[in-house]
């Protein structure tokens, strides 16, 4: 394949103009290498952001650093797509890269959690250009029937990443200096020589037709975009301290719903140079897939941020014993997606796949909302294997089934959409879900404080002169003493303190963490009846008989 040959393949062009298994497998090494880096990043931070927050002293402001990188990924990712376009895949692709490398570095020497937070929006703006790319490239070399069979090597890649990721965010959060540097900055600065990898594949090997459409590129649509999401969020992230009905509050809101009219206006003027056309939105299955795939990055997304906080806070355990908690999801997921291009190639249908990931994932939610201090290991791990098989059936199915119902000019338009709408789900669940937790969580530990101090275990840790002096039991003897809330923005103290007088702590904390757990599962319920709405049993180009080179999922 050459820079100036011309699309190597169609939705609708004979196998004869395709590219070999071996050309594929050649472009297929630059995306992997630069998918893993986006995939990496977003497991490796959330391990260890408890150690990232307590270092920099801002666990309840941890939203910002998580939604950040969300928001502008989300933004740009239709923008880059529709970019690529105009200028070629390549070319974005490269630059996505590089920014986001710089990103990274920024991000390992931040010495706030507001700084870490603004380096990784910029991060973001990188990470949206490289998910993007990789899958609309792989849309543009492929047919529908052998799009699924390739989907198997990025489920691949985010099995690794999904396994590589709490380990190495686990490890880093455990270690002290490595190299003079703080253990936990390098969960960004691995991200350089993987990146540096990935640069010189692509720019040394890459080679893809370039698919050049004159058109106008949508900046009026981002502005607007981002005058709808960005105060949204933030209402979201300080709305408990300004109050919901506060002036500030409100001026949010009106912002948000003044961006929200102000894009539909702006991409209704745009047509088809719209970063979401107007149009696509009259397909039924385009509409209701793309409602399940915000409420499932809603869902999915907002929560998994949960459970390291709750193995880490709740159950005591360490980042890095934590992470290894983390595996069974990711196993549940490989498991998932290894098996599900070939189901579908098979039958041909869709919808059935969709209802059984959202019946998983919701199945698993609702089961963490009932976790707690005492709750058995094996019953955690058993939770977490729901949740990935559910996560490896709802992701990819939502792709393969835009990508197959879009034409092949519109193939950027329809793999953006996929991350757009993901990602608006997901920047919308950490910033509402974390709202939620710091919410209540004052009040929750607050209550069993209240109900602990009657006890005469309690009483008795009140009157040992050894507890009473402990550095470490100073926040709970405080909150106890002054009838105030705890300051949790550091929980260091946590795995030092008291038993007696950390237990209503944990408590309160599991408490929090469940009433989360409960409100996501009651959003993914309501993705799985909108699921429904989807006509028939869903249907896909069903396979034809192929090459036996070429595979059926990731090897």
């Amino acid at each position: 394949m050459t820079d100036s040959a011309s699309s190597p393949t169609g939705g609708s062009q004979s196998t004869a103009n395709e590219p070999t298994h071996r050309e594929i497998m050649i472009v297929m090494a630059g995306l992997m290498l630069g998918l893993f880096l986006g995939a990496l990043d977003l497991m490796v931070v959330a391990t260890a952001m408890r150690t990232i927050a307590d270092e920099l002293n801002g666990l309840t402001v941890q939203a910002w650093v998580t939604t950040a990188y969300l928001v502008t990924s989300t933004i740009t990712t239709p923008l880059l797509g529709k970019l690529s376009d105009i200028y070629g895949r390549k070319r974005i692709y490269v630059i996505s890269i590089v920014t986001f490398l710089i990103a990274s570095l920024l991000c390992g020497i931040a010495q706030s959690m507001y700084e870490l937070a603004a380096y990784r929006a910029l991060q973001g703006i990188g990470a949206g250009g490289v998910m993007t790319m990789a899958f609309t490239i792989m849309g543009d070399m492929m047919t529908p029937q052998r799009r699924s069979r390739y989907q198997g090597y990025f489920s691949l890649v985010f099995g690794i990443a999904g396994i590589a990721g709490p380990l190495l965010g686990g490890l880093f959060a455990d270690m002290g200096d490595v190299l003079g540097i703080a253990g936990w900055r390098w969960v960004f600065l691995i991200n350089l020589p993987i990146g540096l990898l990935a640069l010189i594949v692509v720019t040394t090997t890459f080679k893809m037709p370039r698919l050049r459409t004159e058109q106008r590129v949508d900046y009026g649509g981002a502005f607007a975009l981002t005058l709808c999401l960005v105060p949204l969020l933030v209402v979201a992230e300080q709305g408990r301290e300004w109050g919901w009905g506060s002036v500030l509050s409100l001026t949010m809101f009106a912002l948000g719903l003044a961006g929200l009219i102000l894009f539909i206006l702006v991409e209704s003027r745009m047509g088809d140079a719209a970063i979401i056309p107007m149009r696509l939105f009259r397909t039924r299955a385009f509409s209701v897939i793309n409602a399940v795939n915000i409420i499932v990055g809603m869902g999915v997304f907002g929560s998994l941020l949960f459970l390291p906080l709750y193995l880490q806070l709740v159950k005591g355990l360490s980042p890095g014993n934590a992470a290894l908690m983390l595996l069974p999801q990711t196993v549940g997921t490989i498991l998932a997606s290894r098996t599900l291009g070939p189901v579908i190639n098979r039958t041909g249908r869709y919808k059935e796949f969709i209802l059984l990931g959202l019946g998983l994932v919701t199945t698993a939610l609702l089961l963490f909302g009932t976790v707690g201090p005492d709750t058995a290991l094996w019953l955690v791990v058993l939770y977490t294997c729901v949740l990935g098989l559910g996560v490896g059936i709802c992701f990819p199915v939502t792709l393969i089934a835009l990508q197959n119902g879009a034409r092949k000019e519109e193939m950027g338009v329809a793999s953006a959409a996929y991350m757009f709408f993901r990602e608006i789900g997901g920047t919308a669940g950490v910033a509402v879900f974390l709202s939620v937790m710091f919410s209540v969580v004052g009040g929750r530990i607050a209550d069993a404080l209240r109900v602990a101090s009657g006890s005469t275990g309690f009483q008795a840790a009140l009157r040992d002169p050894d507890v009473v002096h402990a550095p470490a039991n100073t926040e709970v003897l405080e909150a106890v003493r002054g009838g105030g809330d705890l300051d949790i923005d550091n929980t260091a103290w946590l795995a030092e303190a008291d038993p007696r007088l950390a237990r209503p702590v944990l408590e309160g904390l599991a408490e929090a963490i469940n009433t989360v757990y409960l409100t996501a599962g009651a959003v993914m319920l309501l993705g799985f009846l909108v699921a429904l709405l989807l006509k028939g049993g869903g249907t896909a180009p069903k396979a034809e008989k192929k090459e036996s080179t070429e595979p059926t999922a990731a090897p």
